[in-house]
């Protein structure tokens, strides 16, 4: 039997707790993973929890009119918008984030999101969590994998002097699905750094050779792991400080803390993950007559005011070169609003990257935003999240990325993301000029795609309005210059398609067709 089958079936299947909180060991499929790196670099994820509002948050002012049309009853007045003279603006409340843009700190990704979009909070968090394709299943999770290669026998004989401190820490009640591994979570969940209460095993005595005793040996092997790492948390805690003020009543703002506290003290984790919740807003998410109040702005204002000050903090620590911060939603909303002042779950959002060593800026193209949009249709994936994580891993831990496609996918394409640690103001160039356009748009039956390219693999592939790819039309090395080809569409449906381009160096592009009635 498994050990997740004997979990369900057994009283074991209370989950052992941490200072009040849940703490399980999540056991999984085993796949390649890249070897986690002896540097000194810090990944900090935010997960927004419930699906962020991206046209919300960063609202493309090229696209405004057409956004009044959609979202008319939610769409914060322009003069209100924070602009960043990159036809973009911040949402009025995120001021913290704007200065953090300003310094050159951010490195925001549009419309990343992934192919064959599934719209359900529970399947596409596992996705983003595991970084598996739409259509499998896979039951570790990205980081999992990353830390899995150099620890395969993990958790037996953890901590060591080889690795005495926790891979990974959740700041919170659950550990993070994105770093299960094989056998167990690389991550512990813990809530207070001071105040962590030993587990008891109160089983004692010899187990039987059964499969009951091999669950319970493994249970009391998590217990005495879970007591080590305390200790340690515990003591490095002790040693570290915060120098920076953090706002109370900031749910965010006090996980960040906790993260530079254990960072300044010295604990050697790689990964921190904290979350924000109450993103899914069907309703209220905005106050009537006065869009830039209501439940996102809440939600938005306590993002930014959290990363402002833990961006300051561990500058003030010296420790702003070692840490990369990034957030992730399982998805964006649709474009049109709702009549109960809200949006429903879409597809594709922004991204946001926070350091001193990120590429600072945009990358990628404002989503294109449809005069007349249909109710169903939400903005079309630009960049795939996996190649965001991709990116990460090679750049900022130095996976290899022959090994980051084993870790993830084969298709994976680098993304300029990280830059150095020397910073500058946020530039108004945007990346390598090429073209992607189709005619007629509308067309009846036969269309021609357009577009241009260096000599390089060239992936073109059409999707529908839910994000769903239902055709490859090409996926080969090009000759370099303006490139044409025809296909045959009189077998779809009327209504919106998107053609999606992928090349080389991480250019990518969208474009909006239509077919007619």
């Amino acid at each position: 039997m498994k050990r997740r089958q004997f979990i369900q079936t057994t009283g074991l299947s209370l989950p052992v707790l941490l200072n009040g909180f849940s703490l399980r060991a999540m056991p999984g499929t085993s796949l390649f993973s890249a070897v986690a790196n002896e540097n000194d670099r810090v990944l900090v994820l935010i997960q927004l929890n419930g699906g962020n509002d991206g046209l919300a948050m960063i609202t493309p002012l090229d696209q405004y009119d057409k956004l009044a049309n959609a979202r008319n009853n939610i769409l914060i007045s322009s003069s209100q918008l924070l602009e960043t003279e990159l036809d973009n603006a911040f949402h009025p409340v995120m001021t913290g984030i704007k200065s953090v843009f300003d310094e050159g700190k951010l490195r925001i990704v549009q419309s990343v999101g992934y192919p064959n979009q599934n719209r359900s909070h529970f399947r596409s968090t596992d996705i983003w969590t595991s970084g598996s394709p739409a259509d499998e299943v896979w039951t570790t999770g990205w980081l999992g994998r990353y830390f899995q290669k150099d620890h395969p026998d993990f958790p037996n004989d953890y901590p060591n002097a080889d690795a005495p401190h926790p891979f990974a820490l959740t700041i919170g009640s659950l550990v993070s699905e994105t770093c299960q591994g094989s056998a167990a979570n690389f991550s512990l969940a813990i809530n207070d750094p001071f105040n962590l209460n030993p587990l008891i095993d109160q089983g004692g005595g010899s187990v039987p050779a059964t499969p009951y005793g091999l669950e319970l040996t493994f249970l009391r092997d998590s217990i005495a792991q879970t007591n080590a790492y305390s200790e340690v948390i515990t003591d490095v805690a002790a040693n570290g400080t915060n120098l920076a003020s953090y706002p109370d009543g900031n749910r965010l703002a006090q996980q960040l803390k906790n993260v530079a506290l254990l960072i300044s003290g010295g604990l050697q984790t790689k990964v921190y993950i904290v979350s924000l919740g109450g993103f899914d807003t069907h309703a209220n998410q905005v106050v009537d007559g006065s869009p830039g109040a209501g439940e996102h702005a809440v939600l938005l204002q306590t993002l930014s005011e959290a990363v402002q000050v833990f961006m300051q903090d561990l500058k003030l620590q010296g420790l702003e070169n070692r840490v990369l911060t990034m957030t992730f939603s399982e998805f964006g909303r649709r474009i049109r609003s709702n009549d109960s002042l809200g949006t429903d779950h879409g597809d594709a959002a922004p991204l946001l990257l926070f350091g001193s060593c990120v590429a600072p800026g945009f990358l990628g193209d404002n989503p294109a935003i449809p005069a007349n949009p249909d109710i169903i249709e939400a903005v079309p994936m630009q960049y795939d999240f996996r190649d965001v994580y991709g990116s990460v891993l090679m750049d900022w831990f130095g996976v290899a990325e022959a090994d980051v496609k084993n870790l993830l996918y084969p298709d994976f394409t680098p993304l300029p993301l990280i830059a150095g640690c020397t910073t500058v103001a946020a530039e108004t160039a945007r990346e390598e000029e090429f073209f992607l356009q189709a005619s007629p748009n509308p067309f009846g039956s036969r269309v021609t795609v357009s577009f241009s390219c260096a000599a390089e693999r060239v992936h073109l592939s059409l999707f529908n309005s839910m994000g769903q790819e239902l055709q490859v039309l090409l996926s080969q090395r090009m000759t370099p210059g303006v490139q044409e080809l025809e296909f045959d569409g009189s077998h779809l449906s009327a209504g919106a398609y998107y053609l999606h381009l992928r090349l080389e160096r991480g250019r990518q592009k969208v474009y909006r067709l239509v077919k007619a009635r």
